[in-house]
């Protein structure tokens, strides 16, 4: 069905309307950029898997104060979509009715298995060793054994690196990444799209992460082959 926006869940073929999205949040810093993924997933009518790394739990209490706790998994989760890129409390509406929480501990969970439906996963951000567990195959906990499955059953993987500078290591483990076909988008915001707030930079990576999946979206204004539309915010 269309949302309110108007934008519709498309179907495919052997898929029922909780296929979900599966996104991982790793401790790279960048967790605005989770949010606002997150949010826009669910915004298009689409239902998301989340796996919440332990490293990235101390990024997001360094960059919000909030503490994502696995037993208050949905009153953690809602404080922190409802702030914006600047931290103010109340910024967003949030509805978690298609969002379903997996322990990043948990490898017996649905996303560990090739026969766990899913459209696809989104690492947002992707931390450099979250990159090298997933190119190397590691394993390690759920979300990266849930990239790898990703990979195998030849869904969509979607890694939105978040670190600079990039050293030769990291770089070869990204090219490994694109060979197993996944797209790897750094969170390099564009200001062609006339950002005048953080939150607009931060929705032109979230956008380009979409963009990527194939997820319908309005998060930032679209090039149309006209200089000059940057210094004009349109809304």
């Amino acid at each position: 069905m269309p949302d309110r926006l108007g934008v519709v869940n498309h179907l495919k073929p052997g898929e029922t309307t909780r296929t979900p999205w599966i996104l991982g949040v790793s401790g790279a810093s960048g967790t605005p950029y989770a949010a606002a993924v997150l949010r826009a997933l669910l915004q298009a009518g689409e239902s998301v898997d989340l796996v919440v790394s332990r490293a990235s739990r101390l990024t997001l209490l360094d960059e919000t104060g909030i503490s994502f706790r696995d037993a208050h998994w949905r009153d953690d989760l809602r404080e922190w979509l409802s702030r914006g890129a600047d931290g103010k409390p109340g910024t967003f509406a949030v509805d978690l009715d298609g969002v379903r929480h997996w322990a990043a501990g948990d490898l017996a969970a649905g996303p560990s298995s090739g026969s766990y439906p899913h459209k696809g996963m989104l690492i947002v951000p992707a931390s450099t060793a979250c990159v090298a567990g997933v190119a190397l195959g590691l394993s390690k906990d759920l979300l990266q054994r849930a990239a790898s499955v990703t990979l195998k059953e030849g869904r969509k993987l979607v890694v939105a690196v978040r670190e600079t500078p990039l050293n030769g290591q990291t770089l070869r483990h990204l090219v490994t990444l694109d060979d197993a076909g996944a797209a790897v988008v750094p969170a390099s915001p564009g200001f062609y799209a006339g950002a005048t707030h953080i939150q607009d930079l931060v929705d032109f990576v979230a956008g380009r992460v979409l963009d990527a999946a194939g997820v319908e979206h309005r998060l930032y204004r679209r090039w149309k082959g006209e200089l000059g539309g940057g210094s004009a915010r349109t809304e």
